[in-house]
């Protein structure tokens, strides 16, 4: 069977940026999306050329924000990916959405485009929330999008942002409660950090005290596994059916190709590493350098890192890589499970993830 390799698609244009946001976008609301797509096809041109023969796992679109683009270049897209690989079967197409995109037929018509696999991006259930976040939905287009992707998609998923500053327990539980009460078969939580160049970090605005935003965390873990989420990434919550696929394959170390300004992706071809990164930039990585950035990804999982496809991915064993002795000192702190085909952090260890890969990649 030929490799696998994922795609993820990244279009950087917003119609505004949120306040806490860093990452690479464009405000520009008119953009001339027909040469785009024109781009993004050479683009995949090109990498045909370079993996002719690989079976596409997973399609993602990703922001910025990609419900702007019109579902006919979405299919178009698509359909090109179909022309020049094979793919994998019932291969998951998803994209992000934002409910102030939400335009009459929209979702049905991602749908019909080819998207089996909807992450809308909520990110607060009350109005004041909203407004700090900079998001320039309401709680009503909020609740108007959830019921249409509910309707349209068989597999979906829901942003949202916490440990907001002045957020208290018994406001985010309830949120929480109603989140699950949709009934999307997977969610996204993500804990509120400020970033450096951000409006947020040039306000002085301030997150959530450190300890407050742990318990939060643990609380929100905790409730989810007794409501039908499994945490099995640090955010990310679903039974092991709704999982996503494409997120796995950069948590687990896999091939992916990016595409778009802002893109980037990882493959190993012919033995050797690299790090791609827009537009067709081939950094080598030497096994070491990808070790690492697999302990960086994979302790993210809940299952951790599996010994064999660790070294079967860079060639170089746990052991060789990381010390026993930092091993033996984690485990002894019960931040970490060492057993013999995996190594995993344990629900003490996710409140301090950061710190336990840094020790292990130091």
């Amino acid at each position: 069977m030929e490799k696998e390799v994922s795609i993820y698609f990244h279009w950087p244009y917003c119609k505004s940026k949120c306040p806490y946001c860093d990452f690479y976008k464009i405000v520009d609301r008119n953009i001339n999306q027909a040469e785009v797509i024109d781009k993004y096809i050479k683009d995949l041109d090109d990498y045909h050329k370079m993996l002719p023969n690989r079976v596409i796992r997973s399609v993602f679109f990703g922001g910025g924000t990609p419900s702007l683009i019109e579902p006919q270049y979405i299919e178009r897209l698509i359909d090109h990916i179909h022309k020049l690989w094979s793919v994998r079967q019932n291969m998951e197409i998803s994209l992000e959405a934002n409910p102030n995109t939400n335009k009459t037929e929209m979702f049905s018509n991602l749908h019909a485009a080819g998207i089996n696999r909807l992450s809308l991006g909520v990110q607060a259930l009350n109005e004041r929330d909203l407004k700090f976040l900079g998001r320039t939905h309401t709680l009503k287009d909020a609740l108007e999008s959830i019921d249409d992707v509910l309707c349209v998609f068989d597999n979906h998923s829901m942003d949202l942002i916490y440990a907001r500053p002045e957020q208290t327990m018994s406001s985010w539980m309830s949120e929480l409660e109603q989140a699950v009460s949709f009934g999307f078969k997977h969610l996204s939580l993500y804990q509120l950090t400020i970033e450096e160049g951000t409006v947020f970090e040039r306000k002085g605005v301030k997150a959530l005290e450190v300890d407050q935003a742990a318990e939060m965390y643990q609380q929100t873990v905790d409730f989810l596994r007794n409501n039908g989420y499994p945490r099995y990434e640090v955010s990310n919550f679903a039974t092991e059916k709704y999982e996503s696929v494409h997120n796995k394959c950069y948590w687990m170390g896999d091939d992916y190709i990016g595409i778009g300004k802002g893109a980037h992706g990882r493959l190993k071809a012919d033995g050797q590493h690299y790090a791609l990164e827009y537009p067709n930039i081939n950094e080598k990585l030497s096994p070491y350098e990808r070790a690492q950035e697999l302990i960086l990804m994979g302790l993210r999982l809940e299952k951790g890192i599996q010994k064999q496809y660790f070294e079967q991915i860079c060639g170089l064993s746990f052991n060789q890589v990381v010390p026993q002795l930092k091993i033996d000192e984690l485990s002894e702190l019960k931040l970490i499970k060492n057993e013999k085909d995996r190594i995993f952090a344990t629900d003490k260890g996710f409140l301090v993830l950061n710190k336990i890969i840094e020790e292990l990649c130091a």
